[in-house]
């Protein structure tokens, strides 16, 4: 067992960081939340601003500059699991706001092109996602994905819902076949996959402060607990 134990230390990339997802109405409850996350050991916070009412600009900025940690900035579309009411040209503005102090901005790969460029030149590193709460795409259209969105921005996020077991080894597959590239096969049949896919290269994961904000999040704590039994992390 302590051999199994040391050749997966061996596979695994040495820099893994767990995000957690931070969900609020008001600019305090988004810092008090963020507090409580960093001191349950999250590496990083996704800032959820599609959860917002006022989507403000300014009011963006103040609450980046607040956390001051570093952050992904998400303003998640409806059809990906997101909150965001309104145009589309609002969303995207309030994007670009957070783009001049997130360490990342997080755009969905379905963005019109046109809107998706503009995040990704503003942006210091984006990551280009696409969730999926229905299913699991078969393998070739997974890697295409993964692929289209590395070629547009920094990393590629893949969230996809199984239906069998297979659906979630297939996201372990692709997820080892594809460098920058986070992978995750949701609900309770794949949240294994939380913490064991950065043992296949996904260089990060999302774990929950308290309530799971995705289908299958395990918490923080638990995730940092089992990662740091495979990983030297920081």
């Amino acid at each position: 067992m302590n051999q199994i134990k040391g050749e997966m230390k061996e596979l695994v990339r040495k820099d893994v960081y767990v995000c957690a997802p931070i969900l609020g109405e008001n600019v305090e409850d988004i810092v008090e939340s963020a507090a409580a996350a960093i001191k349950s050991g999250a590496d990083l916070l996704e800032i959820r601003l599609d959860a917002l009412p006022d989507q403000d600009p300014e009011l963006v900025e103040d609450l980046l500059q607040q956390i001051s940690y570093p952050t992904i900035a998400t303003n998640r579309l409806p059809e990906e699991g997101g909150f965001f009411q309104g145009p589309e040209t609002k969303r995207i503005e309030v994007l670009l706001a957070a783009a001049q102090w997130a360490d990342y901005v997080d755009v969905e790969l379905r963005t019109r092109d046109k809107y998706k460029s503009e995040v990704i030149e503003a942006s210091k590193s984006t990551i280009v996602s696409y969730h999926n709460f229905q299913e699991t795409p078969p393998r070739e259209e997974l890697l295409e994905l993964a692929t289209r969105a590395t070629t547009e921005g920094d990393l590629a996020k893949l969230a996809v819902m199984p239906r069998s077991m297979q659906d979630t080894l297939t996201v372990l597959e692709v997820v080892s076949r594809c460098e920058n590239t986070i992978a995750i096969s949701m609900g309770k049949l794949g949240s294994y996959t939380r913490v064991v896919a950065p043992l296949f290269g996904s260089p990060i994961t999302y774990a929950s402060l308290e309530e799971e904000i995705a289908p299958g999040q395990l918490n923080i704590k638990t995730t940092c607990e089992i990662l740091n039994k495979f990983i030297n992390r920081r």
